[in-house]
């Protein structure tokens, strides 16, 4: 099968330039039948003068290519026809200058000035105009230059708009990467903290119910609430997805955990969490409140899972210039989901929530033995 879509069509690069050589060769043959018109109607002019209105209009064709060259040779003609034929106004040496102001460089433009004032009143002061045709002529220039100058600041004012919006859409779609992102590892922190809870959990509602009734219709209980309290959050995260692309810092969508859900999270994650609060509490961006909230999650769940142990230590400590969080425990080796390294998807999760906030995470051996995260957030 024979793609025909792109039949017939010329490509954007190619378009533009068809388009500058059609509009340069439209100016350039109204530049010359303006010249030449003069000196071959009603009665032609000897041949060299003809020559020099050529010279003096044609080469406008090149004037993209090569601005000052270009007006040197039409500004040079034209002064030396002026001598023997005066035209009604020098069309091409107007354009060269225009040109100039348009298409040059700063230091082009600024040494043309000079050239342009003395070989204008050369070209008008050999023949003897007077006074009139010297400040027509002057207007007429300055009027040139002053078109050429107005149309590079239209130019770079709409390659600036274009540049502005092209970084905002970068700056959209990074956001919108970003808050995708951030809602994954939302996901994983909410379905591996639930589903696990309610494992450890219904591993442990046959022994109860055994031996102790109403310890087994708490286990239960337990387990029910925490699939009710994954489902609400997982709806929150899900509206978010739905209608919240690139979110403010203070809006980082519905249902967002903070820092006073710590000891909630605690109760609920079935071991035995002992927390400290150092220092005085300060103001804290709510982005760092749901990191640090999904990073203790995050690490009880490893605790939970792979450690072993019952017992962990959670610390907060405040300080004038950043808030710390440790999760400790006594288990030993490296958690299932870290090859030792730590590249499993936790602890990456742990670490880009805790790197979006300003902030750095560590994980390893504690000093007095088992597993340590420890996760620093700047306040300032």
């Amino acid at each position: 099968m024979i793609d025909r879509s792109g039949v017939g069509r010329v490509p954007m690069a190619w378009a533009g330039k068809f388009s500058g050589r059609r509009a340069d060769g439209v100016i350039a043959a109204t530049v010359t039948v303006a010249t030449l018109g003069p000196l071959l109607v009603p009665d032609p002019k000897v041949w060299w003068i003809v020559a020099l209105g050529l010279v003096a209009s044609v080469p406008v064709y090149w004037r993209r290519r090569a601005p000052m060259a270009v007006a040197l040779l039409v500004g040079t003609a034209m002064t030396v026809m002026v001598l023997w034929e005066k035209p009604f106004l020098p069309f091409g040496p107007l354009v060269a200058v225009y040109t100039i102001a348009d298409l040059s460089p700063t230091w082009e433009r600024l040494a043309a000035i000079p050239v342009i004032v003395v070989t204008v009143g050369v070209s008008l002061a050999l023949p003897g105009e007077d006074s009139e045709t010297f400040r027509l002529m002057g207007v007429a220039f300055v009027a040139a230059y002053a078109l050429g100058t107005s149309a590079r600041a239209h130019r770079s004012r709409a390659a600036e708009l274009a540049e502005r919006a092209r970084r905002r859409e970068q700056e959209h779609i990074a956001a919108v990467a970003e808050e995708r992102a951030r809602i994954a590892r939302d996901m994983h922190d909410i379905i591996t903290h639930a589903v696990g809870l309610m494992v450890v959990q219904a591993e442990a509602g046959p022994v109860v119910v055994r031996s102790d009734a109403p310890r087994a219709e708490a286990v239960f209980d337990a387990i029910a609430g925490t699939g009710r309290s994954a489902l609400t959050e997982l709806r929150g995260l899900l509206a978010a997805l739905r209608t919240s692309a690139a979110p403010a810092e203070e809006d980082l969508g519905p249902v967002q955990p903070r820092l006073d859900g710590l000891a909630s999270l605690a109760e609920r994650s079935g071991l035995q969490v002992v927390m400290t609060v150092e220092g005085e509490r300060r103001p804290t961006p709510g982005s760092v409140e749901a990191a640090v909230y999904r990073i203790v999650q995050e690490a009880l769940t490893n605790v939970r899972q792979h450690a072993g142990v019952r017992a962990v230590r959670l610390r907060l400590r405040w300080t004038s210039r950043e808030l710390l969080v440790e999760i400790a425990d006594e288990g030993g080796g490296p958690r299932h989901d870290d090859d030792g390294s730590g590249s499993g998807y936790g602890l990456v999760g742990m670490r880009e929530r805790a790197a979006a906030c300003g902030g750095t995470l560590t994980t390893g051996p504690g000093q007095d033995g088992g597993y340590m995260v420890r996760a620093v957030f700047p306040l300032e």
